[in-house]
């Protein structure tokens, strides 16, 4: 393939101007850690999505870029780095050896892009995660509920459940598994996945960050941005008493709030178009490298 060569001034611009905004996300999280805090919404971000800091503000050019200039040369240390001509570039091998996942990836964003959104599910995931369980087995122990036990379970059990996304049905009390209108599966999820879903959204920031770095640094810093967000919605929905940390509650087991929190969802949907059609577009011309190579 014909690789875009940007010139030293320009491409540590670019690195530079990527590790100042994540900084700016970093700065409280790394604090928090240093001196054993938690925080049931940021550290999600970091517990849950398997990438450090450290790796979150590294900065890679993507797939099809040399690097060129003398600081180019200390690249050659990372992984999937090679010389190339002009310069410094990701090994054009990578692609190759991960292909299987480029495409799985790939079809799934696709299907995902081209399927309806849905918002009425209004973050009753959160809920069912704690449905029935004493307030100790409960994943945030140390942070008060709303809303009594009985209360909780009372608006699990006074709509259906609507929710489309393993990775969060999978953390369901076992009680409320069954309430669910849909059972979802990893073989089934290329099925289920809509782009009104909020952890299909926040799911943009892992397939980014796992296919790094062919993936350019700053889509992926674009989907941490939007995962970012999307965690404060979450747990502002959930049955959680997060005042204390400056997220006032979206009360779905309200109407006023389960309209809050459709609007919300609707412009998350939104966004995640265009993050979600650029890793569509980074994947596409990997997969036509990959089909070249192979012919």
């Amino acid at each position: 393939m014909a690789f875009e060569v940007l010139d030293e001034a320009v491409w540590t611009q670019r690195r530079d101007a990527h590790i100042a905004r994540v900084d700016g996300w970093l700065t409280d999280h790394v604090e928090r850690r240093g001196r054993g805090a938690k925080h049931p919404v940021e550290d999600f971000l970091f517990e849950y999505y398997r990438f450090s800091p450290s790796q979150l503000r590294r900065w890679h050019p993507g797939y099809g870029v040399t690097l060129s200039g003398r600081a180019a040369e200390g690249l050659l240390s990372w992984r999937h780095y090679v010389r190339v001509d002009q310069g410094v570039a990701v090994d054009t091998a990578a692609a190759a050896a991960r292909s299987t996942s480029i495409r799985w990836v790939h079809d799934l964003l696709v299907r995902t892009a081209g399927r309806p959104a849905h918002f009425g599910c209004f973050g009753l995931h959160e809920w069912a995660m704690v449905y029935r369980l004493p307030p100790e087995q409960r994943r945030h122990p140390a942070w008060p509920a709303r809303l009594a036990p009985d209360e909780i379970a009372a608006v699990v059990e006074e709509r259906p459940i609507r929710c489309t996304h393993f990775d969060a049905f999978r953390f369901f009390a076992p009680p409320a598994r069954r309430l669910n209108v849909v059972q979802p599966t990893r073989a089934s999820q290329p099925e289920l996945e809509q782009s009104g879903c909020l952890h299909a959204n926040m799911d943009l920031y892992k397939h980014a960050y796992k296919l790094s770095p062919l993936v350019p640094s700053d889509l992926v810093a674009d989907a941490f941005a939007l995962a970012r967000d999307i965690r404060a919605l979450d747990m502002r929905a959930s049955p959680y008493d997060l005042t204390a940390l400056g997220f006032a509650p979206v009360p779905i087991e309200t109407a006023a709030g389960r309209v809050a929190y459709a609007q919300a969802q609707r412009e998350f949907s939104a966004r995640s178009v265009a993050v979600r059609q650029a890793l569509i577009d980074v994947l596409d011309r990997l997969l036509a490298d990959i089909e070249r190579a192979t012919d």
